[in-house]
């Protein structure tokens, strides 16, 4: 079997950020920081990325996704567009949560602990037997044992061990990794629902002519 060709991408917070992982290990990264915009400008840095190594979408082996926690819109457009690209190209599309991507590639045990506003944290630890369910925490009073890794980890007080490569790159090599086996749709991974909520006001009346 020939070395997969991954392409992987994440909008879950205030950037758009792609990376390609090719077959002889090496890993093209393109980002850009911007709090909106994303759905536009997402499938043209995907295609930089790709005239970057010289190749097309039909070289691809895999999609891998960024599913979140994180932006409620952004980790929508994230997902749409890779399921939309894996049905029209024919390929598996991976979901990769945020937690596991900044864990990938640390010693265990670890736990993350990753910026969730509003005073809280989304925490998931990953022991050496595997990991444990996500879970979304008031910072306050928080006290976790062992090293920590994630945007809120330096507040605690442990040992902070910083993630060893780019979010969207440990994304494509997880996707690499499970590329072969089967895997379920992409969907958002949410710990919290979104903050927008349905109109007060009654629907209108509809009136059969």
């Amino acid at each position: 079997m020939p070395p997969d060709t991954i392409l992987a991408f994440d909008t879950s917070a205030a950037h758009c950020a792609a990376a390609l992982l090719l077959p002889d290990g090496r890993c093209l990264i393109r980002g850009e920081n911007m709090a909106k915009g994303q759905a536009e400008r997402l499938l043209p840095l995907l295609e930089e990325v790709l005239a970057e190594a010289g190749i097309g979408w039909r070289d691809l082996t895999a999609i891998g996704v960024g599913t979140g926690p994180g932006n409620f819109t952004g980790v929508r457009i994230s997902v749409a567009a890779a399921r939309g690209l894996a049905l029209s190209l024919g390929l598996p599309a991976i979901g990769v949560t945020r937690l596991e991507a900044l864990a990938h590639g640390l010693p265990r045990p670890v736990t993350v602990v990753e910026d969730a506003r509003r005073d809280e944290v989304y925490v998931q630890h990953f022991g050496i037997s595997g990991p444990e369910p996500a879970t979304l925490l008031p910072l306050v009073g928080l006290s976790v044992a062992g090293p920590v890794t994630g945007s809120a980890a330096g507040g605690l007080g442990m040992p902070v061990v910083p993630p060893p490569i780019p979010m969207v790159e440990a994304i494509a090599r997880i996707a690499a990794s499970r590329a072969h086996a089967p895997q379920p749709r992409p969907a958002p991974f949410y710990l919290r629902g979104a903050d927008a909520t349905p109109p007060s006001d009654p629907p209108p009346v509809i009136f059969d002519a």
